[in-house]
């Protein structure tokens, strides 16, 4: 009897929901139906895909590769380690109009950022500005949680030390004169990473937050100091910095340096005769890397892909020829059977 009173108890109501009686609808797929919506579908990918590819094919996109490798580059003395704060000059031309606004990258090849130990290489508590951590680095940072002298570097890990430091200056040739080409860096970052994820200390000044700690080993400045003409861009909020911070995850990238968005650029680069100078710091021929600049406006659906439209379109065009196949195959089997 209690046994018979417990499955009484336990037993779902008696609903249509919990005893499984709900109405249920399943289409019923025929020729009709299937043929007709693969050429519908290939129309929609064709169309969709014409659109992408020729709205990526309207992007400008200027490369500059400045590594330094080949003896006639400008920036060949630089590739010497004992060359210190070297300065090189690219001189280029533009045949038309680059349309605004232009977005200014820094590229680099052959930099595994997605490798494992380097990606979670850094103090997250420091980072988010918990001064316990500035004296007391998470261990995972190591070997770039304390200097020589024992003392904790903020902010420590690899991915912070190993942050891209070379530095661009754009000017115009007019008439003989160079006239420089305004960079805008503001808002280059995410903003989760802005305004989220990372944080300075609640110190002012922020320089006191950082006191009994060190840079890492490969900044030429501390991070209170990363940008000298803007003191609400320091720290771990400097925009460079949240930049270099979210990693790639492909081993040949570009990464958002500045925007060209003012004075007399606001529609974009004018043709004509350019140069730009570099402050070559940052050292890429030991793992067989190269370093690069990019100039590049957008679309409606963002920057240069082709491949995108080009998928589009091959999904399409399989579906046409699908629905022609199967319409072939309906046509041969079944229409005798119907006479």
């Amino acid at each position: 009897m209690v046994k018979k009173e417990q499955e009484i108890a336990n037993r779902p109501d008696n609903t249509a929901f919990t005893q499984q009686r709900l109405p249920a609808w399943q289409p019923m797929l025929s020729a009709g139906i299937v043929i007709p919506g693969f050429v519908l579908i290939g129309l929609a990918f064709i169309g969709i895909g014409v659109a992408l590819f020729v709205t990526s094919r309207s992007i400008q996109v200027m490369e500059l590769d400045y590594t330094g490798v080949e003896q006639t580059s400008p920036c060949f003395r630089c590739t010497d380690p004992n060359v210190k704060n070297c300065m090189c000059q690219l001189d280029f031309s533009i045949d038309s109009l680059f349309k605004g606004p232009v977005f200014f990258y820094y590229g680099l090849t052959n930099y595994f950022q997605n490798y494992r130990r380097y990606g979670v290489s850094k103090d997250d508590n420091q980072l988010s500005g918990n001064l316990d951590s500035f004296i007391s680095p998470s261990d995972t940072c190591a070997p770039y949680e304390f200097d020589s002298n024992n003392k904790p570097i903020v902010p420590c890990g690899s991915v912070a030390n190993s942050m891209f430091n070379d530095t661009f200056k754009l000017y115009q040739i007019v008439s003989g004169e160079r006239k420089q080409v305004p960079f805008d860096g503001k808002g280059i970052a995410w903003w989760t990473d802005y305004n989220v994820k990372y944080r300075n200390p609640s110190v002012t000044p922020l320089r006191d937050a950082f006191n009994g700690t060190v840079k890492p080993l490969f900044w030429p400045r501390p991070a209170y100091e990363l940008d000298p003409s803007d003191p609400n861009n320091n720290g771990f909020i400097n925009q460079d910095f949240l930049v270099w911070m979210r990693r790639a995850a492909l081993p040949d990238f570009r990464k958002l340096y500045r925007r060209i968005t003012e004075g007399d650029y606001t529609q974009g680069l004018p043709a004509g005769n350019y140069s730009l100078e570099i402050a070559y710091n940052y050292p890429v021929l030991s793992f067989d890397g190269r370093k690069k600049v990019v100039l590049s406006n957008v679309s409606w659906m963002g920057g240069k892909n082709e491949f995108l439209g080009i998928a589009y379109l091959v999904i399409g065009s399989l579906c046409i020829v699908m629905s022609i196949v199967m319409l072939i195959v309906y046509a041969k089997f079944k229409f005798p059977e119907e006479e």
